[in-house]
């Protein structure tokens, strides 16, 4: 490998750098020798010129024999932890004992060591690498129906934590839509509280639902959910008739309010809360009409 990490991102023949665009005709892209042990990068003038002449040239830095096969235009870096994953991903599937198939711990820790050193002699590349992948063959076929029985264990597992993994993410969905709801509810009683509190100001009903004064009172969102429990329980512990309920639900109708009341209830003030300015101007405007029909008659 290269001393620092500057010359590692230069030619190891020419010293070029990645982009350099110092040649008005060609752009340099350097391809990295992905070679255990060597790791140096050639600009591709550089590897076409030497390919050009032999199929293999040695590395000027460390003498590691460069091919067209290993060249890449990652790093060394990023082809051996892809290397590493798939050779584990392969010697994991055969070597899939779990700490409960051995007598203790000592045992286990051995055999994960065991495979560990597999592992790396094999990523990367060291003198015994061949008999670790005979190893590994020879461990498959002596313990075939062990491993499949293991693996489809593991399948089993997998797809319990799957369908686990599903139903918290169906819970979490359901929760959210009653949360919706209950904030569409909310929205809605809010509404329908404005809308009769203006009705009984303009005398064209006696009074806001009961129901609509309990949610005031104690907060929309508590007396929401305490008449969803209460409307669950009398559905669970029902055994008679089911009574229909009206079209505006818990709320009970709206009875209208013909024009003859509706004078009378004008005449006699009804609609006007006391204390507000439509009362002071009422009872000033009796008070004047008293005065002036008594000065009259005297």
């Amino acid at each position: 490998m290269m001393d620092n990490e500057e010359d590692a991102e230069l030619c190891a023949i020419c010293g070029v750098s990645e982009g350099d665009s110092s040649n008005l005709t060609t752009q340099s892209s350097l391809q990295t020798n992905a070679t255990v042990g060597c790791g140096h990068q050639f600009c591709t003038s550089c590897v076409e010129r030497e390919l050009s002449r032999r199929k293999v040239f040695g590395c000027p830095v460390c003498d590691t024999p460069v091919k067209r096969v290993t060249l890449s235009t990652r790093t060394l870096d990023e082809v051996q932890c892809e290397k590493d994953t798939s050779w584990r991903r392969r010697v994991l599937k055969v070597y899939n004992k779990v700490e409960t198939d051995f007598t203790s711990l000592v045992d286990f820790n051995n055999y994960l060591e065991e495979v560990e050193d597999i592992i790396f002699s094999i990523v990367n590349e060291e003198p015994n690498a061949e008999e670790a992948k005979g190893k590994v063959k020879e461990y498959e076929e002596a313990n075939k129906s062990e491993i499949v029985i293991r693996q489809s264990q593991r399948a089993d597992e997998e797809r319990m934590v799957a369908d686990r993994i599903a139903a918290q993410r169906r819970e979490a969905e359901r929760l959210k839509m009653e949360r919706l709801q209950d904030e569409k509810a909310i929205q809605w009683t809010k509404q329908k509280w404005k809308q009769e509190s203006t009705q009984v100001l303009l005398g064209e009903r006696e009074e806001v639902s009961a129901e609509l004064r309990a949610a005031q009172m104690h907060g929309y969102r508590t007396e929401l959910q305490r008449q969803q429990r209460q409307q669950h329980s009398s559905q669970q512990n029902h055994l008679g008739p089911r009574v229909r309920e009206p079209p505006e639900g818990l709320l009970k109708q709206e009875r209208k309010i013909d024009r003859e009341l509706y004078r009378k209830r004008q005449a006699a003030g009804g609609g006007i809360p006391s204390g507000s300015i439509a009362s002071h101007e009422r009872n000033w405007t009796q008070t004047v009409s008293s005065l002036l029909s008594h000065t009259v008659q005297i």
